[in-house]
């Protein structure tokens, strides 16, 4: 349920483009330097549109670098440094990654997601004691969407809730809150980001979870009849846009509440241009769509 936020590449500026991936790689440089180098493959593109918001609207002073690292060991690349919001991003990339192989392993029992969930655990329980109230929260909504899917909820916005209060959570840093109106409107944005987050995701599954016979809102709410999965996506499709496209507008609105002068350029490169084309190519053409290339 990660790595959908991500900027429209082809639009963006070059400079604009190096500072995204200063932001990317300064997350993964935090948690190799203080979770160790094997929690960096769970590293996300959303973590660090996570890290460049939340910088963006503190008004951080950035500590640029270069550096090489072991995925790019020939070249230097520009990395952001001695960051308490890069590290805070890298925190809940650990996080929410933890809870996400968890879940997984509890669906399938796969070898891989209880692999991960090792390699994390050490890691996970210091931030848990770290993060104690939010991770209770998290933890809290998590039971919610469980129970939900217990109950085989046949309603996408209400199995979108907790996972879209998660979020809500997780952009709620409490030193970027520094009054009630921020803190309001992060919520607001999270809380969208995390609708959208989930309703997409539950379209992008469809395929797997028909052939599992796994729990999906969008099967039971438009009522799957053995057709075939491009008959039935087809189907539902304008009624999943509808939704989708109303949760980013909730962004964009959210995020010009906040009125940023710094990094505006390529957060709304990824609002306005990145989150959309993902939405389009995960309803447009499935399981055939494109890609999207590293950064």
């Amino acid at each position: 349920m990660f790595g959908y936020v991500m900027p429209e590449k082809p639009e963006l500026k070059i400079k604009e483009y190096e500072l995204f991936r200063a932001y990317y790689c300064g997350v993964c440089k935090s948690i190799g330097k203080r979770h160790g180098q094997l929690p960096r493959l769970v590293l996300n593109y959303d973590s660090a549109f996570l890290a460049l918001l939340l910088s963006s609207v503190a008004g951080e002073e950035l500590s640029i670098k270069r550096e090489r690292c072991i995925a790019h060991p020939t070249s230097r690349r520009i990395v952001i440094k001695d960051s308490g919001i890069i590290d805070y991003a890298s925190d809940m990339n650990i996080i929410l990654a933890y809870y996400n192989l968890e879940d997984k392993w509890k669906d399938d029992r796969s070898a891989l997601s209880y692999a991960g969930l090792l390699a994390l655990k050490s890691n996970f329980k210091k931030l848990r004691q770290k993060y104690f109230c939010k991770c209770v929260i998290i933890e809290d909504r998590l039971r919610e969407l469980a129970g939900l899917e217990r109950q085989k909820c046949a309603s996408m916005d209400m199995a979108a809730e907790p996972f879209a209060k998660l979020m809500e959570e997780v952009l709620a840093f409490e030193p970027v809150c520094g009054d009630k109106d921020t803190e309001k409107i992060l919520r607001w944005l999270g809380y969208n980001l995390g609708k959208w987050i989930y309703i997409l995701d539950a379209y992008d599954d469809l395929d797997d979870n028909v052939k599992k016979k796994a729990y999906n809102p969008l099967i039971y709410q438009y009522g799957y009849n053995n057709e075939t999965i491009c008959e039935f996506k087809a189907r539902i499709k304008e009624r999943v846009e509808f939704n989708l496209t109303y949760a980013l507008s909730q962004i964009a609105k959210a995020y010009e509440l906040l009125k940023l002068k710094s990094n505006s350029a390529i957060i709304e490169n990824i609002i306005y241009m990145g989150m959309l084309r993902k939405t389009e190519n995960i309803l447009g053409t499935g399981s055939c769509r494109k890609v999207e290339e590293s950064v």
